[in-house]
């Protein structure tokens, strides 16, 4: 999955020869998983139409602030546009309008646009050799890049005048390369390993029937995609769930008993920087295990449990440089139970979720949660979707490992 996947993408097109470029570079965007808005300088739909970059990205194409034709004359309003892009992408800028943006002229809805945007801003300059090199047009690179605006590079070749040099736009592959590099560059995670672990354990009691709980693993699967989508290199060790992960940073590893779990995270360990544990590990596994089907009989059936290996204890024994993180799901004693889980496993962190609370728990979309850090701090959260909480979570650890 591209880092670009749903990334909202606004495209704002000025009037260059390189504009005809533009209709592939949509196509890419959408192929990596964005959605895409195009807006239009003016002299620009000269070059590439509207209806071209409309049926591409299957949004209407906007160059003015209003549509004269329309009876309606309903508004196009920059600002929206500029809070709802997740990045802004000027290509081709040409010399007119490199100039406009930095000195804040605001004579078209592109512009306004620009001056509205409260994301990255990205831009690719494209222009003849002279123009390029022309101390107006270095002075305005210059002073787009101190406002933070984030410059793709020109290469050098043949241009529209003739001439060779510097000056021709980005090749279009190439632009979604480059911000798909920045974006990673940037991602809190990036260079970190997080290991996770979601989902039940089964111990078989017989070849057919196991002990087990009621985990389906979305919870853990959450928190891999959203510690993925910061950067983080994420083993995802999961017990038997019907989650799939689409994540090309997610390196999933699957087992069954609390055995193999404990194996997998015992391997793994020493390697990450992170360890969240959110599996629901069956605590006792049956001492013998029949190696026939139990047949049912009149009289009771009684089966000798013993513990199973405690992989969170084993990791705060053993852990070192990592961020050690827990969870803690309690139906009585909740704050109490989860802080001396935190203490007595040494953990720097614990998520705490009760079966008392509406909406949390197993197979729901939703989940309610308390964070518990090492000084026994309590941090309360709302209900919410168990992406959010996953984020939250995410976010909770980077606020300590960069206290």
């Amino acid at each position: 999955m591209s880092i670009l996947s749903g990334k909202k993408v606004l495209l704002a097109i000025s009037a260059g020869i390189a504009a005809y470029k533009t209709a592939n570079l949509v196509r890419l965007f959408i192929k990596s998983g964005a959605e895409v808005k195009v807006i239009m300088t003016p002299a620009s739909k000269d070059f590439i139409t509207p209806l071209t970059l409309s049926t591409l990205s299957k949004n209407p194409v906007l160059s003015t602030f209003y549509d004269k034709e329309d009876e309606n004359e309903l508004w196009n309003n920059h600002v929206e546009l500029g809070l709802w892009a997740d990045m802004m992408l000027v290509a081709p800028a040409t010399a007119n309008t490199l100039s406009k943006m930095a000195n804040g002229t605001c004579d078209n809805l592109v512009l306004a646009s620009y001056l509205s945007a409260k994301c990255p801003v990205y831009f690719a300059p494209a222009m003849d050799l002279d123009m390029y090199q022309h101390p107006s047009t270095k002075k305005s690179l210059e002073m787009l890049q101190s406002f933070g605006n984030v410059l793709i590079p020109v290469t050098s070749g043949e241009l529209a005048s003739g001439l060779v040099g510097e000056g021709r736009m980005a090749e279009p592959e190439d632009i979604v390369s480059f911000i798909e590099k920045d974006i990673l560059s940037k991602l809190p995670l990036r260079g970190k390993k997080v290991l996770i672990t979601a989902g039940p354990t089964y111990e078989a009691i017989d070849p057919v029937r196991f002990i087990g709980n009621h985990s389906t693993g979305k919870m853990g699967f959450e928190i891999a995609k959203s510690a993925a989508n910061l950067g983080a290199e994420v083993i995802l060790i999961a017990g038997p769930t019907s989650q799939e992960v689409q994540h090309s940073f997610i390196n999933r590893i699957n087992v069954t008993t609390a055995l193999e779990m404990f194996e997998a995270v015992q391997k793994e360990y020493a390697h990450v920087d992170i360890a969240i544990l959110s599996a629901a590990v069956v605590d006792y596994k049956p001492k013998n295990v029949a190696t026939q089907k139990i047949k049912k009989a009149a009289n009771s059936l009684e089966i000798q449990l013993e513990p199973t290996k405690d992989i969170l204890a084993s990791l705060g024994t053993a852990k070192k440089k990592q961020f050690l993180v827990g969870f803690a799901l309690e139906t009585n004693n909740e704050i109490e139970n989860a802080k001396d889980k935190l203490q007595r496993k040494n953990l720097d962190m614990i998520v705490l979720n009760s079966l008392q609370d509406k909406g949390a728990g197993f197979a729901k979309n939703t989940n309610k949660v308390t964070i518990i850090d090492a000084d026994l701090n309590e941090t309360p959260f709302e209900l919410k979707s168990k992406s959010d909480v996953a984020n939250d979570i995410i976010n909770h650890i980077l606020n300590k490992i960069n206290a």
